[in-house]
């Protein structure tokens, strides 16, 4: 490696082990399309607008499209702005998310956001889920509302992953907090991974089990992306190393959700929460080993849908959809 790919990865590092925190993470360096990531598939269905910084992703009845950083990451803080297709869009998915399938396809790792379209005047539903070392028999799928329309504006939406948890951040709110336990083995993501941003038709399961489908004629779906953040440690592709490691001891690596953010966090998720892997009784009769149960969540779910997280007999063929392995439906309002 020449000096000025040392410099690089030197000052990948250096961002990386300084903690964004609610206040600092708008100010994390915003770095141009092409200096990070390359297209991946959709052809002129890929766009890039505002001086290299705003892409335009859409679906149409020829292919959807997407995006993928040049970078393996081990660890980091990765963020985009995001503002969703508008008016009728059931059957749709936009995933922002990690993955390393294409080079481990029996035991990949995986940490998604997935915005679920629907019906017209029904909200987009945001769904978050995690898979280690294939651990795709195990969805650890939750799902929410939000208290905004994601397709009148530009929102946030951030991944927080370290060696001893995940975190899921909107505009800056965690909504989610994954640590890792002993249980989990390597259920946990532990192996560098890509970002990825994609849309795609999904009309097989996204909404109402593939009730509603994709209509062609609201086309082109757009689902435009900024303020593109990656704030991690680049990983040599062949040897597969974090160039990070040596500061793992850095008091600077984040510690978790704090007080406050903690407040917001249950908050939203006593609000906004349809849906948790963790009290599902019909999928698991056991809860599995990670799960650490909320008697107030257990029981607000189990009033919202007594046949899922009560155990009870599930009618009229109702059951449970996947995605990349996402599963259950419906949102909640603010």
């Amino acid at each position: 490696m020449g000096l000025g790919g040392g410099l690089v990865t030197f000052f990948l590092c250096l961002l990386f082990f300084a903690a964004p925190s609610a206040s600092s993470t708008n100010l994390l360096p915003i770095i141009p399309f092409d200096e990070g990531y390359a297209p991946l598939f959709g052809d002129n269905n890929l766009v890039i607008h505002r001086d290299g910084k705003t892409v335009h992703l859409s679906l149409d009845e020829r292919t959807g499209s997407g995006f993928v950083s040049h970078d393996l990451y081990l660890h980091g803080y990765f963020s985009a702005s995001i503002k969703l297709p508008a008016d009728y869009t059931a059957g749709v998915v936009v995933a922002f998310y990690m993955s390393n399938g294409d080079m481990f396809q029996n035991n990949h790792d995986e940490i998604d956001f997935e915005f679920l379209g629907n019906i017209r005047g029904k909200d987009w539903r945001i769904q978050t889920n995690v898979y280690g070392n294939g651990s795709t028999s195990i969805g650890r799928e939750e799902r929410y509302g939000l208290w905004f329309d994601p397709a009148e504006d530009f929102h946030q939406y951030s991944i927080l992953w370290t060696d001893s948890q995940i975190i899921f951040y909107v505009d800056n709110v965690p909504i989610r907090e994954i640590k890792r336990t002993e249980s989990m083995g390597g259920d946990f993501p532990s192996k560098p991974m890509t970002l990825y941003a994609t849309i795609w038709d999904a009309s097989d399961w996204a909404t109402n089990g593939g009730k509603y489908r994709v209509n062609y004629k609201y086309a082109p779906y757009v689902a435009e992306f900024s303020d593109l953040v990656l704030h991690g440690c680049a990983v040599d592709p062949i040897e597969h190393e974090a160039k990070c490691d040596n500061a793992q001891t850095s008091k600077a690596v984040p510690t978790g959700v704090t007080p406050a953010q903690r407040i917001k966090m249950e908050n939203f998720r006593k609000k906004h929460m349809t849906y948790s892997y963790c009290y599902d009784k019909v999928r698991y009769k056991v809860p599995p080993t990670e799960c650490v149960i909320n008697p107030q969540e257990a029981e607000r779910l189990r009033k919202f849908d007594p046949v899922t997280f009560g155990g009870g007999r599930r009618r009229h063929g109702k059951r449970h959809y996947r995605s990349r392995g996402s599963q259950a439906e419906e949102a909640a309002a603010f």
